[in-house]
């Protein structure tokens, strides 16, 4: 057994040992860390592992209210259904519909989207490969809910605003 594999398991080891509200993720060296907190190299290997965060304050789901805000959570995820919903279906469509937002944090929404069963997600086997969402029965039980959301909002947009707005003086 090399130095080498003897230091990966020793920090393995070490790592498991201290991990209470971080877990470690094993990523390649060209991944992106932006949403890593340390990278630890493991020497000897082209094996990185990274601290990511982890939830430390516990998921409640005692009430409806709960349920929908830890599905729904997120900047995008409302317009991600809607737009989806309208027929924009590849992520380069939705990406021009949402350009505040970057590449990366959409399809981290879809994905937890596609984890929650709202949308699914179909690859067609071609080169490039062509991706489109779309939504699920469950999905679409959804819509009405954003229509009335996005009604009140044009209802209220004044004093939305203002509120909005004074917040940041």
């Amino acid at each position: 057994m090399s130095i080498c594999h003897v230091f990966y398991k020793y920090a393995l080891y070490c790592l498991y040992k201290v991990r209470q509200f971080i877990r470690f993720e094993e990523v390649g060296k060209r991944d992106s860390y932006r949403d890593t907190f340390i990278p630890i190299p493991v020497f000897g290997t082209s094996t990185y592992f990274c601290l990511m965060y982890e939830r430390k304050i516990p998921i409640t789901l005692d009430c409806g209210l709960d349920l929908i805000g830890e599905v729904l959570y997120g900047k995008w995820k409302i317009r991600l259904l809607y737009f989806i919903n309208e027929g924009h279906k590849r992520p380069g469509e939705l990406q021009r519909k949402i350009p505040g937002a970057s590449r990366r944090v959409l399809t981290m929404q879809l994905k937890e989207l596609e984890q929650h069963e709202l949308v699914t997600k179909v690859i067609y086997p071609q080169i490039p490969p062509k991706v489109e969402y779309s939504l699920t029965e469950f999905g679409k039980t959804l819509i009405p809910v954003i229509n009335t959301l996005g009604k009140w909002g044009d209802k209220n947009e004044k004093r939305l605003r203002k509120v909005i707005l004074k917040r940041f003086k």
